[in-house]
Order: C-alpha cells, then sequence, then structure tokens
C-alpha cells in the first residue's frame, strides 16, 4: 500500500497506522541491535548510547499513541505478519549492518520514519474522506510524530557533524 495517495476509508488508514507501528518497531529493534553491538564491543560513547536509548523510547512512545488511534477507528486490523512484509519490502531493505556506522543507520531510520509520516500527513490532508477517528486529532498525532523524526534527523546530523 502507497502512502502517495489518498487515505479513503478507516480501513486503509488502519493499515498504514500499522505500517507505521511496524516501521517504529523497526527503528527500535536496530537501535537496540547497535546499542548491544557496541556494548560488545566496548566501545560505547555516551553520545550515541544516549541516542540510541532516545530513539527507542521514542519508538515505543510513537508504537502507543498510533495503537491508541487505531482501537477508535472502526476497522478491523491486519494480521502482523501482512504488515511486516509491506515494511520489509517498502522501508526496510537494508540490515544494520549495511551502513558504514551507527550513525549513518540511524540517519536512515530517522529520515525514513520522517519520509512515512509525511507522506501520510499529505495524504490525509489530500483526502476528504470522513474517518470514524476526529480528522483533527489524528493529524495532531501523526504531524507531532512526524515533528519528532523530524529532531531526530536533525540530532542524528548535527552528531555526524561535529564527529567530521
Amino acid at each position: 500500500m502507497s502512502v502517495s495517495h489518498r487515505v479513503g476509508s478507516d480501513h486503509q488508514l488502519a493499515r498504514l497506522l500499522q505500517i507505521g507501528i511496524v516501521l517504529e518497531e523497526v527503528v527500535e529493534a536496530r537501535a537496540h541491535h547497535h546499542y548491544q553491538s557496541l556494548d560488545a564491543d566496548r566501545t560505547l560513547d555516551p553520545e550515541i548510547e544516549a541516542l540510541l536509548a532516545d530513539a527507542a523510547e521514542e519508538s515505543a512512545t510513537h508504537r502507543e499513541r498510533l495503537e491508541a488511534v487505531i482501537a477508535d477507528l472502526d476497522a478491523e486490523s491486519i494480521p502482523f505478519e501482512d504488515i511486516e512484509t509491506l515494511v520489509e519490502a517498502q522501508y526496510a531493505q537494508t540490515k544494520p549492518d549495511d551502513f558504514d556506522g551507527v550513525l549513518y543507520d540511524q540517519l536512515c531510520n530517522e529520515e525514513t520514519a520522517y519520509k512515512f509520516y509525511d507522506d501520510l500527513v499529505s495524504a490525509i490532508e489530500a483526502s476528504d474522506a470522513r474517518f470514524s477517528v476526529d480528522r483533527d486529532r489524528l493529524l495532531d498525532v501523526l504531524r507531532s510524530i512526524r515533528e519528532e523524526e523530524a529532531d531526530g534527523v536533525e540530532e542524528v546530523t548535527k552528531i555526524m557533524e561535529k564527529r567530521d
């Protein structure tokens, strides 16, 4: 399912929000993977350690917020396996070790999440569909998450610039 089209039903919206949840799980898992690999190497940098911890915590919060919106929708949820396959195909084509360094991977994760939420907000704004959840509340939640992802991109970029 592409986010580039208008969102026309509760079912489509639920599916897209579930994609957001799985995307957040991917971000959290990758942050955890990097934290574990750095810990195993005994090369924990306090700034990177804090970045990864914040990313994992933020992803968990985003999932909770998305789950709350889905719970209020008048739509059946899609099996997790179907959503996971969609996320893997479209948003998680690389593995944590495909990048030259933790910061590059984290930047990719933050940018991917930002782009997803930006596209989703645009698709909802372009739609004249009526949803079973309050449209303003929905957009407030998604815009807030998008802004937090943009802040994450900025934070990673600043750390990378300091290290050049």
